[in-house]
């Protein structure tokens, strides 16, 4: 293994000058430019106030943003229907269940014709013979 490492030379022909990190920050420092923020920091510049919209943006955002929450919701209430598929509410499935051809044929189309079916689905809707009252 010793030979591998011997025939596959480490040396990839970068090297560092001798001290090169020793006094690498301080010659970094006198190179980049002096900043505004660093006089400031030293106490040589007063530090800028805050304009009266620095001071209240966060707020407006926020508000804006409930805002917008609020509209959602105002748009998805006006999406749902109020009134449901319900036939007290429905002139048009009234009369379509009141016409004995057209139920017969749909209960038909739907497979659910079979007495036991109806009898079942008019069960877990709640209809009993006690409940039934005429107006006819």
């Amino acid at each position: 293994m010793n030979d591998i490492l011997d025939k596959a030379s480490r040396n990839d022909g970068f090297t560092v000058p001798e001290g090169y990190f020793e006094d690498f920050a301080a010659r970094m420092e006198a190179r980049l430019p002096r900043q505004e923020w660093e006089d400031a920091a030293e106490g040589k510049a007063a530090v800028v106030p805050r304009s009266w919209w620095q001071k209240v943006r966060p707020y407006v955002y926020m508000a804006a943003m409930f805002m917008g929450v609020w509209m959602m919701m105002h748009v998805f209430d006006l999406m749902r229907s109020s009134q449901g598929l319900g036939v007290e509410n429905s002139a048009i499935l009234a009369d379509a269940i009141d016409n004995e051809q057209f139920m017969g044929e749909y209960l038909a189309s739907q497979g659910l014709y079979e007495d036991d079916l109806l009898y079942d689905d008019l069960f877990n809707d709640g209809f009993t013979p006690a409940s039934y009252t005429s107006d006819y």
